[in-house]
C-alpha cells in the first residue's frame, strides 16, 4: 500500500484504488435526492445548529494557563455526558484468568473482570512469554464493530496484540458490550427503540468507556506493567473508545485512534450519523464542539489516523478536526505532540496504518525511532487479518455453561446512570425545593433552549382561525382555533396535540375538558402539520438521534414549543390559559407549564408513570434529556402546585408522590386524580 500521509506533508492524492472496506464497514444511509418539507425543515435547523456549535471550539483558550484552568469543568461536563459523573465507585475488579496459550516466544491470558459488581469485561491478554523481571510498557487495545459471536469481537483484532507481545509490549483486547462473549445493546436508539435511554443520559459509550478506564486498572495492578507507561488504541467503534478513554484517564500516555471521530458537521449535516450506532456519541448535553472531547487528551501524545475515502468518517472532516488540534496543542507549546496520518482506501486498517501505529508506540512508549517493517503479518488486501489463534480458544468463558448467570451486561441500561432521587419537599421550603429542581431542568435537560427572553413572533388571522408562533430560529409552529375564531382576547384551553389527533377538530378525549370554551389545537414539532413532521425509519432516526449532538430531543423541543406558544398567546391579548394533552402530550404540557407563568391549569390525560419502562410498557413516557438524573414525572407534575392540575384515567398509585407535593405544598385542593 505504501507509506501513509503525514499531516505535515500530506499530499491530497484521491486515490482511483478499490475502496477497501474489509470487515471493519458499518452500513450507511445516503439521503434522499429530495427531502420532503418536514425533512427539509429540521435538516436546515440541525445544520444551522451545528455549525453555531463547531464554531466555539475552547475560544477561551488562548495559554496554557487557560487550558489549566478550564481543564476541570471540562472534564466533568465531558463525564457527565457520559453518564459517568459523579464517577462510579471503583469496586473490586474480581479478576480471573481462565486459561492460558504458550505460543513460545510469547503468551495469551483468557481472563475476564468486572468493571461493575456483575458488569462483565471479556478480554485475551498478550505478553512476552519472558520479562526478564522488567515492567513492561502496555497497550490496551478496543475493539471495532466486528463480530465474532459467542468468542467475542477481541479474536477479531489478535493480529495486533500479537504483534505487541512480541515487541515488548503486554496488551490488553476487550470485548465491547454488544460484540462481546455476553452479548447486549449498542443500537438502542439506532435499532431498538429505547428513546428513554436519552431520559435516562444512558449512552452504551459511557460503558465503554468505563470499560476501558477499569481495564487501565487491571493493567496496571500488573507486576510486568509499567503504569507510567500505558498506551491505547483501536479502529472504528475503538478508535471512538480510544478517546473515550484517553479524554477520562490521565493514565494513558499516548493515544492512537484510527477512523474514530469526525465532527458535528459530518455527523449532523451531512447525516453521516446514520452510519454508526449509539456507542459512538455521547449525549451533547452542553453543547460542545466535537473536537472537544480529543482537546481532554492534549497534550499527551495523540496520533490521528484515518483514510481518505471512508464513508463514515469522511476525509473533511477529518481535516477540520485535525486543524483544530493542531492550532490547540501549538497553543500549549506542544505542537509536537500531535500528528496525523491518512491512509488511501476506504473504512479498514491496512498495513500502513498498523505500522504507523506501532511506530508512534515505538517511539512513545519505548522511545525506539525505527522503522516497522513486520506490521503487515496476518493480513491480506481487502481481507481480514487471517487469525493465528482459532476462535473458541481465546474465548474467557470456554463452555456456554460457564457464562455468569448473575450478569448485568444484557440490562445495564436500566442501572448504569444513577436515577435522580429529589425526595419530597420539607413543609416551608417548598419553593426553595422547587427552585433548585428547575435550575438542574434548565442545566441538564433544557440548556438549548434560546437564551432570549422575548417573546416569539406570534400572529393570527381571525377570518380562518389560523395562528403561528415561531418557537426557535427556523421552528414555526400553525396552531388553529377550530371553533369562533374570532378575537382571542378571552380565556382559552390549549389543548396539546399528539399522534393520531386531529387538527382540525376537538379531540374527542378533551371535549369533558373544555365544554364550550374555545380550544387552542396546539401540533408541535414531528407531528400534527406536514411542515413539523420527519420521516422516521428504524433505522436510522436520523432527525432524533442528530437532535441529542446539538444537546436536544424532540420531546424537550415540543416543550419549548408549547411554553413559547403560550407566551405568544399572551402577546396577542389571551386571558386565562389553561392546557391539556393526552399521553405524552399531558406530560409535555406540564414541563411547557412549568417554564410558562401565563398558563395556570393542566389537564393530564392517561399520562404515564415514569420516563422509563415500567410494568411491561416498553416506551416511557417523553424522551427529554437527563430528565431521569434529576426527577421523574410524578415529581415534575409536583412542580406545578399550587396550580390547578387534574391527572384523569390514571391509577393514583403511581401519583402518590404528586399527591405529597401538593399537600406539602398547602395545595391539596387543587390536584385532582380520576
Amino acid at each position: 500500500m505504501g507509506a501513509p500521509m503525514t499531516r505535515c506533508a500530506m499530499i491530497r492524492a484521491w486515490s482511483l484504488l478499490p475502496v477497501l472496506t474489509g470487515f471493519f464497514a458499518l452500513p450507511t444511509v445516503p439521503a434522499p435526492a429530495e427531502d420532503p418539507p418536514g425533512d427539509k425543515v429540521f435538516h436546515d435547523y440541525l445544520a444551522a445548529r451545528a455549525a453555531e456549535i463547531e464554531a466555539r471550539f475552547l475560544p477561551e483558550v488562548r495559554s496554557p494557563a487557560d487550558f489549566e484552568r478550564l481543564k476541570p469543568r471540562l472534564r466533568e461536563e465531558y463525564l457527565h455526558m457520559l453518564g459517568l459523573w459523579p464517577l462510579p465507585e471503583r469496586t473490586p475488579l474480581e479478576a480471573s484468568v481462565t486459561g492460558t496459550l504458550d505460543r513460545g516466544d510469547h503468551v495469551v491470558e483468557k481472563l475476564h473482570f468486572q468493571s461493575r459488581p456483575r458488569l462483565y469485561v471479556t478480554g485475551n491478554l498478550y505478553r512476552p512469554k519472558e520479562t526478564g523481571g522488567r515492567r513492561l510498557p502496555a497497550i490496551l487495545y478496543l475493539c471495532g464493530h466486528s463480530g465474532a459471536g459467542r468468542n467475542g469481537n477481541k479474536v477479531q483484532f489478535q493480529e495486533h496484540g500479537i504483534w505487541f507481545a512480541k515487541h515488548g509490549y503486554v496488551c490488553l483486547a476487550i470485548d465491547t458490550l454488544q460484540l462481546g462473549e455476553i452479548a447486549a445493546i449498542h443500537h438502542g436508539t439506532y435499532r431498538e427503540g429505547r428513546w428513554w435511554w436519552l431520559s435516562a443520559g444512558y449512552t452504551p459509550a459511557g460503558v465503554e468507556c468505563w470499560n476501558g478506564v477499569r481495564a487501565i486498572d487491571y493493567l496496571v495492578s500488573r507486576p510486568d506493567v509499567d503504569p507510567e507507561r500505558i498506551g491505547v488504541t483501536g479502529i472504528s467503534g475503538g478508535g471512538a473508545a480510544t478517546f473515550w478513554v484517553a479524554a477520562a484517564d490521565d493514565r494513558v500516555r499516548a493515544a492512537a485512534p484510527v477512523s474514530g471521530m469526525a465532527d458535528l458537521e459530518s455527523y449532523v449535516a451531512d447525516r453521516v450519523v446514520n452510519g454508526h450506532c449509539d456507542c459512538m456519541f455521547l449525549h451533547n448535553t452542553f453543547r460542545w464542539s466535537w473536537t472537544n472531547i480529543a482537546a481532554l487528551v492534549c497534550p499527551r501524545p495523540l496520533l490521528f489516523a484515518n483514510s481518505d475515502q471512508d464513508s463514515i468518517f469522511p476525509m473533511d472532516a477529518n481535516e477540520r478536526v485535525i486543524a483544530r488540534l493542531e492550532r490547540l496543542y501549538a497553543v500549549l507549546g506542544q505542537g509536537d505532540k500531535v500528528d496525523a496520518v491518512v491512509s488511501i482506501g476506504g473504512h479498514a486498517y491496512r498495513e500502513d496504518l498498523r505500522r504507523a501505529v506501532f511506530e508512534f508506540f515505538d517511539r512513545e512508549l519505548r522511545g525506539v525511532a525505527a522503522p516497522v517493517l513486520d506490521s503487515g503479518v496476518g493480513l491480506a488486501a481487502g481481507e481480514p487479518p487471517r487469525p493465528q489463534i482459532p476462535f473458541e480458544e481465546l474465548r474467557a468463558f470456554p463452555r456456554d455453561q460457564d457464562l455468569p448467570r448473575d450478569q448485568l451486561n444484557t440490562r445495564i441500561d436500566e442501572v448504569f446512570v444513577p436515577r435522580g432521587r429529589p425526595g419530597l419537599p420539607e413543609a416551608g421550603r417548598v419553593d426553595a425545593w422547587r427552585g433548585e429542581l428547575l435550575g438542574e431542568l434548565s442545566r441538564a435537560c433544557f440548556g438549548a433552549w434560546p437564551r432570549d427572553a422575548a417573546d416569539p413572533h406570534a400572529s393570527y388571522d381571525a377570518s380562518s382561525g389560523q395562528g403561528v408562533a415561531v418557537t426557535q430560529p427556523g421552528i414555526t409552529i400553525y396552531w388553529r382555533v377550530p371553533s369562533r375564531p374570532e378575537d382571542l382576547r378571552r380565556d382559552l384551553w390549549v389543548v396539546v396535540l399528539g399522534p393520531g389527533d386531529s387538527r382540525e377538530e376537538l379531540p374527542r378525549w378533551a371535549a369533558g375538558a373544555v365544554g364550550d370554551s374555545p380550544a387552542v389545537l396546539l401540533p408541535t414539532r414531528g407531528a400534527g402539520h406536514p411542515h413539523l413532521e420527519w420521516t422516521r425509519k428504524s433505522p436510522p432516526n436520523t432527525v432524533e438521534r442528530s437532535l441529542v449532538l446539538v444537546g436536544e430531543t424532540a420531546d424537550g423541543g415540543r416543550v419549548l414549543d408549547v411554553a413559547r406558544t403560550l407566551r405568544g398567546l399572551k402577546a396577542l391579548g389571551a386571558r386565562r390559559l389553561r392546557l391539556a394533552g393526552r399521553g405524552d402530550a399531558g406530560v409535555i404540557a406540564a414541563y411547557a407549564v412549568l417554564y410558562a407563568s401565563e398558563a395556570e391549569e393542566v389537564v393530564a390525560f392517561e399520562p404515564p408513570a415514569s420516563h422509563a419502562p415500567s410494568r411491561g410498557v416498553t416506551a416511557g413516557g417523553p424522551a427529554i434529556l437527563n430528565v431521569l438524573r434529576v426527577l421523574d414525572i410524578p415529581e415534575a407534575f409536583g412542580l406545578l402546585a399550587p396550580r390547578r392540575l387534574t391527572l384523569r384515567g390514571t391509577d393514583p398509585a403511581d401519583f402518590r408522590g404528586t399527591a405529597e407535593i401538593y399537600e406539602r405544598a398547602g395545595a391539596r385542593d387543587a390536584l385532582e386524580l380520576r
